[in-house]
């Protein structure tokens, strides 16, 4: 700390200390606000609640496998059909409750046209939920 002294020497020079009082005040103001919220901290109310056995509700939807092989076949869940029935097949399937999933799985050398033109009969019948289906073991290039 400063003291003052005889000396006149060079009254404006920079004092190179640090005035340490604020920050103990500080310290100790904090110190007493976490010695009063601690306690509250571990307040816990104690409730006897109910106890229940439950399941999950797994509700099994109905899924519609179309495949679509290199030859442009089509197979309704393993069944082949022709592209004719195919209009009649999805808008009965449009029309259950609840609708199923139509999943629309092709082989790599399937031209795509049959791809978008399956999709597009499917989404004109009615049918909302379209996915494909891909193999996950297949290599990356």
């Amino acid at each position: 700390m400063a003291f003052a002294s005889f000396e006149s020497a060079d009254e404006n020079e920079p004092l190179a200390e640090i005035n340490m009082v604020p920050l103990i005040d500080v310290m100790l103001v904090l110190l007493i606000i976490f010695m009063v919220t601690a306690p509250l901290l571990t307040h816990a109310v104690k409730v006897d609640l109910p106890k229940a056995a439950s399941s999950a509700n797994v509700s099994k939807q109905e899924a519609i496998q179309l495949n679509i092989d290199a030859n442009s076949q089509i197979f309704w869940n393993g069944e082949k059909i022709e592209a004719d029935q195919l209009a009649s097949r999805l808008n009965e399937a449009a029309a259950k409750q609840p609708q199923p999933e139509l999943h629309i799985g092709a082989e790599r050398t399937t031209p795509y046209e049959k791809v978008a033109q399956v999709m597009s009969t499917a989404a004109n019948q009615g049918l909302t939920r379209i996915g494909f289906v891909t193999d996950p073991n297949t290599p990356k290039p």
